[in-house]
């Protein structure tokens, strides 16, 4: 146990010694109007150089990411079939189904899967 904390000690201290390095000796950037805008041959900028973003593509990148993870969660739910009995399973895959089927409710209740408004 000892060995242990001595170790966690070490670690940490180690750690803290390389985080005070890196503030001692890092690059310090100091945010100056010209360093920030777009060059454009040294004219004013014409426009802004951020183009808007739509939260919809957002969305359905969070959905996509959502319904992915589901397929790969899916795939040990088919395996443990043989390993517990069938009361257990099913009760396990409806759970898992109920919760994205909540998530699939709420996306449809805060219209996030419609594209034109």
């Amino acid at each position: 146990m000892i060995f242990l904390s001595l170790i966690l000690i070490i670690i940490l201290l180690i750690s803290l010694t390389l985080y005070i390095i890196n503030l001692i000796f890092s690059k310090k950037i100091l945010f100056n109007k010209n360093k920030i805008t777009p060059f454009e041959c040294g004219f004013s900028p014409i426009s802004s150089s951020r183009l808007p973003f739509s939260l919809q593509f957002y969305f359905i990148s969070l959905l996509f990411l959502i319904f992915d993870v589901e397929t790969i969660l899916l795939i040990p739910i088919i395996k443990n079939f043989q390993i517990y009995k069938l009361y257990y399973w099913i009760f396990n895959t409806l759970f898992f189904m109920f919760i994205l089927l909540v998530g699939l409710l709420i996306e449809i209740y805060e219209n996030t899967l419609k594209w034109l408004k």
